[in-house]
């Protein structure tokens, strides 16, 4: 059963059979839509639902597309449910028939980080390692590498001698624990059907159909496994837009989007361009900021939908204003909002704000301020400075330091407070260098400089306070007000802007929009990761339907200046429309 709301080319996509297939889905052009109904496509026209395989990123992917065919699309229960999932349980299948050619039993057990982590740590402790070595037998160093070993489908014998002979002995290790780490789950079967010909013609003979959603996103090892499987049929579907590539730092290349036609000779390449979401302006302004971008599969977003809105361009004099600004800015009335920001440090300013007003929130997919690990272990040492009766903040400091900087700290912190009167940032400053901190966090935390940045904008706040008690007693007043609005139904989301993807929301503020922060400092020597940061505010700025907000402080975005005047308003201390104000590249 079709439908019948497509608009031509989604209809042109859902319909097509001659082989393989590239949606280039715009944002907010129905990109879920016009999968789902080419799946329907293919089951309605006789082929067999075992024969048929949709693979998703997410499981809530997989989730929602299972239930808008089988509610809504192909109500008739001869149908049988096709394979609906990510690429991991694909795998996983895979491998529970095929595990006897890697010495395993179909038993096996699926280490996820953690595990493998405790895992390499035990293979380590082997070894005696000095110098440089010891650099590289970092166990959180070691599951990176292994795991981008695997993703883009490397031969250890090419890394350092170190790093090989402890790859080899960890997958040695799995082998011996009956286990595959999570990256194995596609990694491992790419490899069964390089070295086994007939085991790869079995599963091209049974997955005849293959589509694939967020294909912008996909890594080498993933892109292998389908390329593989749909190699010999070559009905291969895949949606996506390579304008919302945002997941590099996680090994996703674009380039396997805009490679399609050359890995897929006569492909068959549909546009998806007409936007359902966003106001004309917004739709117009983003589509000529993205287009600056030089690797892309250009596409002319549109809408019929009105122009709505100018977009708010607002500059502020620094962090708490902007925050103060976008919290008066905010009413019951506003059902649907998003404040979206580049790290997740920039929430701090943004939760204070809103407590203050009395505005309920929540941060989407992470914690808030100061319920993160490493500013409670801060502000625990400074507490129990503040009062030595402090038992709990004692066991805190005690779990969390080791045993050398705890009893340095323990005795320490008290003389610092009562001799010297320690401002506040003096005080955070010591508890980081003799706890030696930053390292600690580096040793043993994948995200370590996202806790770090957590941890200077606590500094960044805590300059204005010339006084402990003060600056403890503001910090705690903050999480007090904010606990007791913990019943009521937030209706302000906060989030990075990477966790914004595939959401929407009627008005969007985006903070931050600042040279150094979006683009993030950390991309300028490299013109594929600027353009990767254009592409992360194209995303942004794309969840809005009805009204968007780009604030800044101090030096403006390039990506503001690349924004048409004609669709925008400006506002703040200083005139915006001024182009020296802006940066611009040649």
């Amino acid at each position: 059963m079709i439908h019948q709301n497509l608009n031509k080319k989604q209809q042109e996509a859902v319909d097509y059979f001659g082989g393989p297939i590239l949606i280039a889905a715009g944002a907010g052009s129905g990109k879920t839509r016009t999968l789902t109904n080419r799946l329907a496509r293919i089951l309605s026209s006789g082929v067999s639902p075992e024969s048929v395989i949709a693979i998703t990123f997410t499981n809530k992917a997989a989730e929602e597309m299972r239930n808008r065919i089988f509610n809504h699309q192909i109500p008739d229960t001869k149908y049988q449910i096709p394979f609906i999932g990510t690429f991991h349980s694909l795998g996983a299948r895979i491998l529970k028939k095929e595990a006897g050619l890697l010495k395993r039993g179909a038993n096996f057990s699926i280490f996820d980080g953690d595990d493998s982590l405790r895992l390499i740590k035990s293979i380590v402790k082997n070894f005696n390692f000095s110098g440089e070595n010891k650099r590289n037998a970092n166990p959180l160093f070691l599951r990176k590498e292994f795991s981008r070993i695997k993703n883009e489908l490397k031969n250890s014998d090419n890394k350092e001698e170190i790093i090989k002979i402890l790859f080899d002995e960890y997958e040695k290790a799995l082998c011996k624990n009956n286990a595959f780490d999570f990256d194995d789950l596609i990694e491992k079967p790419v490899r069964i059907f390089s070295r086994h010909p007939l085991i790869l013609e079995k599963y091209q003979n049974r997955f005849r159909h293959i589509l694939v959603d967020e294909f912008q996103d996909t890594n080498m090892a993933q892109y292998a496994f389908i390329k593989s499987l749909a190699q010999k049929y070559r009905n291969l579907s895949v949606v996506g837009d390579d304008q919302q590539s945002i997941y590099k730092f996680r090994g996703s290349d674009f380039r396997n989007f805009l490679n399609f036609e050359n890995d897929w000779p006569n492909a068959k390449i549909v546009l998806l361009e007409q936007n359902y979401r966003s106001s004309g302006n917004i739709i117009r302004a983003s589509s000529e900021m993205i287009a600056n971008n030089k690797f892309q599969k250009p596409k002319k977003l549109w809408t019929e939908n009105s122009g709505g809105e100018p977009i708010k361009i607002i500059e502020h004099s620094d962090e708490t204003a902007e925050a103060e600004y976008i919290s008066g800015m905010i009413s019951d009335k506003n059902k649907s909002i998003a404040i979206l920001y580049r790290t997740n440090a920039q929430s701090r300013a943004i939760e204070s704000a809103l407590i203050e007003k009395g505005i309920n929130y929540s941060v989407f997919g992470g914690l808030k301020f100061y319920e993160r690990k490493e500013i409670k272990d801060i502000l625990a040492a400074l507490r129990w400075g503040f009062n030595q009766n402090d038992s709990v903040s004692l066991e805190r400091l005690k779990k969390n330091f080791l045993k050398k900087p705890f009893l340095t700290l323990k005795e320490k912190i008290p003389e610092i407070i009562s001799e010297a009167k320690a401002k506040p940032t003096e005080l955070i400053g010591y508890v980081l260098e003799a706890g030696d901190y930053f390292n600690y966090l580096k040793k043993n935390y994948l995200n370590a400089e996202e806790r770090i940045e957590n941890i200077n904008e606590l500094i960044h706040y805590a300059v204005g306070f010339n006084d402990l008690a003060e600056f403890l007693e503001r910090v705690s007043l903050l999480q007090a007000n904010d606990a007791v609005k913990a019943g009521k139904k937030p209706f302000v989301n906060l989030m990075t802007i990477h966790l914004a993807k595939g959401l929407e929301f009627d008005r969007v503020f985006i903070v931050g929009c600042n040279e150094g922060l979006l683009p993030h400092q950390m991309s300028y020597s490299d013109d594929l990761e600027i353009e990767e940061e254009r592409r992360l505010m194209y995303v942004a700025m794309t969840r809005a339907r009805k009204e968007l907000y780009l604030n800044f402080y101090n030096l403006p975005s390039r990506f503001l200046s690349e924004i048409p005047t004609e669709f925008c308003e400006f506002a703040g201390e200083r005139d915006l429309e001024d182009e020296e104000r802006y940066i611009t590249v040649d």
